[in-house]
């Protein structure tokens, strides 16, 4: 494969989106190479689907077919896209891949690690990011985040209104700050162990100034290779 694999990790509310959106326009303007945005679950009709399904659930599913719907979604999202594309030459940037399931099914939930990496083994087929970004933001800041999107009223003035997806909203807040905290453990140990692909950037700095980091470092790689 010759193509670049960037992926962006860490709990609700840390800004992965907006800065894969960011680097996403950044590398289209700047590179001239093909560019792909994904997200997980997603990026596939299975992937679209799991995902719905999911978010339509109004009970929580048990932890092994949790785990075993993410990866199902994944191992396609491997085989039908981000492989082909890297083999293209293409970057690839992902708001969450492996990482997650690793960190939300293992270390939050408890399940097994080794059984959540075997599972990710198979799904991912060895296709791992050459980068990934963890945005670290304290769990009560990613709650508020998470909880709470900025809009602007007649006079300019920002107010905080809540998510348009009041079901993922109650889905964080019963899940506790302890579960939260467990995530933000859980990423930093996977960034602490793998230091030559993870970058740890301080989520809540300015917008621009994330960026701005993460821009660094993505030039640095593409040099580099």
């Amino acid at each position: 494969m010759s193509g670049l694999f960037i992926s962006f990790e860490g709990g609700e509310g840390s800004g992965k989106t907006t800065q894969t959106d960011l680097l996403v326009a950044r590398l289209e303007a700047e590179t001239g190479r093909r560019v792909v945005r994904l997200h997980e679950p997603g990026g596939t009709p299975l992937g679209e689907y799991i995902r719905e399904w999911v978010k339509a659930q109004g009970a929580p599913l048990t932890l092994p077919a949790e785990l075993l719907l993410f990866v199902a979604s994944r191992a396609e999202l491997v085989q039908r896209v981000i492989r082909p594309e890297l083999d293209a030459d293409s970057i690839v940037v992902a708001d969450r891949y492996a990482d997650s399931t690793t960190v939300y099914q293992g270390h939050a939930r408890g399940l097994p690690l080794k059984d959540v990496r075997a599972a990710n083994a198979i799904a991912t087929g060895g296709v791992w990011p050459d980068l990934t970004f963890l945005l670290d933001v304290l769990p009560d800041a990613s709650l508020r985040r998470a909880g709470l999107q900025m809009s602007f009223d007649e006079e300019g003035q920002v107010e905080p209104v809540p998510r348009a997806d009041d079901s993922t909203k109650r889905r964080f807040e019963e899940l506790g700050a302890s579960f939260h905290r467990r995530v933000r453990e859980g990423y930093l140990r996977l960034a602490k162990a793998e230091p030559e692909r993870w970058v740890v950037v301080d989520g809540q700095q300015p917008v621009e100034e994330v960026h701005a980091q993460v821009w660094e470092r993505v030039q640095g790689l593409q040099r580099s290779m």
